[in-house]
């Protein structure tokens, strides 16, 4: 949190409750930081992983910012970031913008994915209606990261990052293929049989549960 002594360097001269919140995180690629850290605590460098064309200046900077406000925080001991609960917060804001996104023109899903990318993308786009009633653990891998989602009957989907991926299911490629994997219309086992996947465990379970994303938000 900030210091007595400390402020938060305003962007906006307003009383707006959104202006103050775009004060916190408006500065660009903070908001993207952000997403990179919601589901675990990461170094500098996993951190700048996944977030192509961003400098290492420009990085430090943004952590910094996100430090002094009281949404991430630093541990000297690991060397890794993490948010606080305030950042944590923010997941439905990223929701919400997803959300948004899906139904401006425009979107490139061949531009880099990052794989905690599609996973806030998938728990805004879960069909929840569909989902009611749905019991399924899903795993997920790319490279260094490990993730597990649950659908545990309400229609939300759910996430934990973990290297102990016990699920129905695991996909495993890069975020670009298990976006394509997840959103696509291809079936999953034609991606597996082309490489373009791995896929192992419940190959039904795996189809049905892809099938209750879209990236459509009428």
């Amino acid at each position: 949190m900030m210091d007595d002594g400390e402020k938060m360097r305003i962007r906006y001269d307003e009383g707006c409750l959104a202006a103050h919140a775009l004060n916190v995180v408006g500065d660009r690629w903070a908001l993207l930081v952000v997403r990179e850290l919601m589901f675990a605590a990461k170094r500098f460098q996993v951190i700048r992983s996944g977030l192509p064309g961003i400098s290492a200046g420009v990085l430090t900077q943004r952590l910094t910012q996100l430090e002094t406000a009281g949404v991430a925080r630093h541990d000297p001991n690991t060397g890794a970031y993490q948010l606080t609960e305030s950042g944590r917060d923010l997941l439905p804001v990223l929701q919400a913008i997803g959300r948004w996104g899906a139904k401006h023109p425009g979107h490139d899903p061949r531009r880099f994915i990052s794989p905690t990318a599609l996973m806030v993308s998938m728990t805004a786009m879960v069909d929840q209606a569909a989902a009611q009633g749905r019991h399924i653990t899903a795993g997920f891998r790319s490279h260094h990261e490990g993730f597990v989602m649950r659908l545990t009957g309400d229609g939300a989907a759910r996430v934990e990052a973990t290297q102990e991926i016990e699920a129905d299911f695991v996909l495993e490629g890069d975020g670009n293929n298990l976006a394509a994997a997840v959103y696509g219309p291809t079936p999953l086992k034609d991606l597996a049989t082309a490489g373009t996947i791995t896929l192992t465990g419940h190959v039904a379970a795996a189809q049905r549960f892809v099938k209750l994303f879209s990236l459509r938000k009428d």
